[in-house]
């Protein structure tokens, strides 16, 4: 089955190369797009596809919103939201956190480095770029509003849960842990899903916001 894509962004030539370069691609494929949060939400109810590409600012309602009504809503929840987004409205980014989107991909990002961030989201991994995660979640510690501390979580992870937990928040894919750690992408995996079950958060981005949140990982550095 191929991975199906929408694409909701307000500026119609990104969408119309978008369409091309993941058509273009084995496995992939894009069954809807938009150019208005309503329009797109619209789509994703009607093609439940496996992954959103979500600009954050689009007509009539902004994809914060969008991202929160598709995770929110049991019919959509299994959809990946995948942010578009420049260091412009990097701000929003924070709010996209929360709204439960599973990634963050710069609209100036590389071909290959698209087609590489939708397979990831799809596989059920978490993309986040390690620049943009740093000053993401530094951004997101840093207001009043930010998740509950989990500090008594962290107690029940072993120590190579917590490593693993470290690369994760660093915006490392499972094969990159994998490399890092000289473990298998498998066990990787498996570690990742446990840390999920004990901390009871959705997926991988909630795990970076947590990791930043407990002193885990430090904004601004790679150090733990």
């Amino acid at each position: 089955m191929p991975i199906r894509v929408v694409i909701a962004d307000d500026q119609a030539l990104l969408r119309s190369a978008l369409v091309t370069l993941l058509d273009s691609e084995t496995g992939v494929e894009v069954v809807a797009e938009g150019g208005a949060g309503a329009a797109a939400g619209a789509a994703v109810a009607a093609a439940l596809p496996d992954v959103v590409i979500m600009d954050i600012r689009m007509p009539d309602m902004d994809g914060i919103t969008a991202t929160s009504m598709i995770v929110d809503d049991p019919s959509t929840a299994a959809t990946r939201v995948l942010i578009l987004t420049t260091f412009e409205v990097e701000e929003y980014i924070v709010g996209a956190l929360r709204a439960g989107a599973s990634g963050f991909l710069a609209k100036d990002a590389d071909p290959a480095e698209i087609v590489r961030a939708v397979r990831v989201v799809a596989s059920g991994d978490a993309l986040l770029s390690p620049a943009a995660t740093r000053s993401v979640v530094a951004r997101f510690l840093s207001q009043p509003e930010r998740m509950d501390s989990q500090s008594d979580t962290l107690e029940s992870l072993t120590d190579r849960e917590r490593d693993v937990l470290t690369q994760v928040a660093h915006g490392l894919s499972n094969d990159e842990i994998a490399g890092v750690l000289v473990l298998s992408p498998l066990t990787v995996k498996t570690h990742v899903s446990r840390i999920l079950a004990k901390t009871g958060l959705r997926d991988r981005a909630q795990l970076v916001a947590l990791a930043y949140e407990t002193g885990v990982v430090r904004p601004g550095t790679n150090q733990t």
